[in-house]
């Protein structure tokens, strides 16, 4: 049997000695070339003609024409090519790369190759709808039919840039006739998989491996998938160390978005003044491509009841294709532009049905045992309740409300409740993922976690050491988990949508399991596990029915503003938060999760300004777009309630994306209350306030 732990360990012990981080652009390999990549000038053209002046020695064009598979990037739907060929459909798509060794001389050919464009009129508007997904619960028809008053409205959500400190990045080399590309990616074996098919070629003729990563938040899931087709198809062609690293508007410009939403909420009041039905028709924007739109619009729809439970509903949804950057993973996945829908929908009908909103929710907040949106079931403990009470304490919520009801005061204080699904949507996890996770014990005793899960600052890492640590009760330098290389580690899934710790970090802990039974000191051995759906989970991907998610975390924000009356700027005044994550397995790292994910959530709901003109992204760098800094964050609270999953590691549930999910609806319910304007969009820029207080 292949010992590769001796060699995992000697790059790691190298990493611990030095004490430096090597990010892609820190690496360095002897004769190693630079590529840069042409892009289209125009939003939606034909190519008509290129013309490539004379190359200098040693520099090279790479195109559509090098490619010895399959021109497409191969996601889920394969719409998206590597190279555009006959015509291009949004600004910046790549249409070829150049290559060679000074950068100079790189951009002076670029800037000296000449495109024949004829131009064509570019969709901007809801027009073409790639996808659609459509589920009801109940009988929505017949309450709405009954109903003594319905209540509509429109809520709008826009672009959030992930903005990760690192840029996109990747270096690959031809090794062994291998083609080895080391990159800042979320999702080693999307990687691979998608430069198998560009290459045409065989499993062990690609190797992928994770370098450090700056940063991801779901930018670094499946965009990194173009860069390593565009940077193996040059390598196949050129036969040497190539690296590719976008600089900051480059990357900004031409990398995927958190879609824009449209979404529209209508509700059937009852004579009783109760909630009998309730429709959500929304509609996102995938830009040029579908990519990953589909399950981030399933994710959306799976939400539309928040943390409530609506007995009768229907929800429709549709992806639409524009002339515009293809848009894509962030964390939520397409929650976060509901729940803000949602949130602010319930607060408006009990304002209209003049009740206290607080009451209103409370009402319909969901219980164990509950059907879902989706006619699954809710079957853990739902201790919203405590979390609710913990964080109106912690914020003096109730007095805050009662001081601030007097117009005029310009402050105010608004609460989101939430949810959010762990692991894949619907059957992602049992059909299409399998994940497998190895351990393996060298002759040393040293103990080697073999699994794809990426640590992009999130420190799983750590945990995952814990996990291991703790069963094996061995000290946790007697661990190592290095970052994964596809040829070592097994598939076990992305590192997305809030499943590495419940998913991965289980299946760990029951290798863990099996190898503390099988331990013998100085004996190699190797023991692995597989995902295995629970037997009592059933999901009909068709018709979105059954149980979309294995287990569900909870959480409950609230944030305080005051809105200055002159200017209309926006600012917080403080921040408070109340989480169900199942156990933390280390609660100084959930922490960190938290205090970033709030920050980031409520930035998308009050500052993130993120336009598109004429299919031009117009913010295109750290001056334009704007995100919270230090001098942004007010004094913040955090408090866990343990609430353990029975089938995650020690009880442990997602936690990365449930941190941000509720941000957006608590600061855009705060300023509505400051300001005393129904809010139906974010961001809620002093632009946006002026507007509703001059016109609203």
């Amino acid at each position: 049997m292949k010992d590769i732990s001796s060699s995992v360990r000697k790059v790691d012990s190298i990493i611990k000695m030095s004490g430096v981080a090597q990010y892609v652009d820190d690496i360095k390999i002897s004769g190693m070339l630079y590529a840069k990549t042409v892009r289209s000038t125009k939003v939606k053209a034909i190519i008509k003609n290129i013309i490539i002046p004379e190359l200098p020695s040693g520099y090279h064009t790479v195109d559509h024409s090098d490619i010895p598979g399959k021109n497409v990037v191969s996601i889920i739907f394969d719409d998206m090519p590597v190279f555009a060929e006959k015509e291009v459909k949004y600004y910046g798509e790549p249409i070829m790369l150049v290559v060679g060794e000074d950068k100079d001389v790189i951009t002076d050919i670029i800037s000296n190759i000449e495109i024949e464009y004829q131009e064509q009129t570019p969709v901007f508007e809801k027009i073409k709808s790639a996808i659609n997904y459509h589920f009801v619960k109940g009988d929505s028809n017949k309450a709405f039919k009954n109903a003594k008053k319905i209540i509509k409205y429109d809520y709008e959500t826009g672009y959030q840039e992930q903005l990760y400190i690192e840029p996109q990045g990747m270096i690959g080399e031809i090794e062994n006739n291998k083609v080895t590309l080391t990159g800042s990616i979320q999702c080693p074996y999307y990687v691979k998989n998608a430069v198998k098919v560009v290459l045409d070629a065989n499993d062990d003729e690609v190797r992928v491996k994770q370098a450090v990563v700056g940063g991801a938040f779901g930018g670094k899931e499946e965009f990194p998938s173009l860069m390593a087709c565009e940077l193996a198809v040059a390598l196949r062609k050129i036969k040497k160390p190539i690296k590719l690293i976008y600089e900051r508007e480059e990357d900004m410009q031409v990398t995927t978005k958190r879609h824009p939403a449209w979404i529209h909420m209508e509700a059937a009041i009852n004579e009783f003044n109760e909630i009998d039905g309730l429709t959500a028709k929304a509609a996102i924007d995938a830009g040029a491509s579908i990519g990953l739109s589909g399950v981030v619009l399933a994710r959306a729809l799976i939400a539309s009841t928040g943390a409530y439970t609506i007995e009768n509903i229907e929800v429709d949804g549709d992806v639409f294709l524009t002339n515009t950057v293809p848009n894509g993973a962030f964390r939520g996945f397409g929650a976060p532009q509901m729940l803000f829908a949602v949130e602010m929908f319930i607060h408006h009908i009990a304002k209209e049905l003049d009740i206290d909103p607080l009451e209103l929710r409370l009402k319909y907040l969901a219980k164990q045992g509950d059907a879902t949106s989706t006619r699954g079931k809710f079957r853990d403990p739902i201790i919203m309740n405590d979390m609710i009470k913990k964080a109106m304490e912690m914020s003096d919520y109730k007095n805050k409300v009662k001081a601030y009801e007097e117009e005029g005061t310009y402050k105010g204080i608004g609460m989101s409740w939430f949810l959010h699904g762990c692991g894949f949507t619907g059957s992602g996890e049992a059909d299409h993922i399998k994940a497998l996770v190895k351990l393996e014990k060298g002759a040393d005793d040293k103990v080697t976690i073999l699994i794809a899960a990426v640590d992009m600052g999130q420190g799983i890492q750590t945990t995952m050491k814990k996990i291991v640590s703790h069963i094996l009760n061995i000290p946790l330098d007697q661990i190592i988990y290095n970052k994964p290389d596809t040829d070592l580690v097994p598939d076990s899934g992305p590192t997305v949508a809030s499943r590495t710790i419940m998913i991965v970090g289980g299946l760990v802990a029951r290798a863990a399991k099996q190898l503390k039974e099988k331990w013998e000191d100085g004996k190699q051995i190797v023991v692995s596990e597989r995902y295995k759906q629970p037997e009592y989970i059933k999901w009909d991907e068709d018709n979105f029915i059954g149980d979309a998610y294995p287990a569900y975390s909870w959480g409950v924000n609230i944030v305080e503003v005051e809105v200055c009356p002159v200017t209309y700027q926006v600012t917080l005044v403080g921040i408070w938060s109340v989480y169900d994550v199942g156990k933390a397995i280390d609660e100084r790292i959930v922490m960190g999760q938290a205090d970033g994910g709030i920050l980031q959530g409520v930035g998308y709901g009050y500052l993130e300004v993120m336009r598109n003109e004429n299919g031009r992204i117009v913010h295109k760098n750290v001056t334009d777009y704007i995100i919270p800094t230090t001098g942004d964050t007010p004094p913040m609270e955090t408090f866990l309630i343990d609430n353990p999953y029975p089938l995650g590691p020690y009880g442990a549930k997602g936690a990365g994306e449930l941190t941000l999910v509720g941000g957006a609806p608590a600061v855009a319910l705060a300023i509505e209350n400051a300001i005393n304007k129904k809010v139906t969009r974010i961001p809620v820029t002093p632009e946006y306030i002026m507007e509703l207080m001059k016109n609203g």
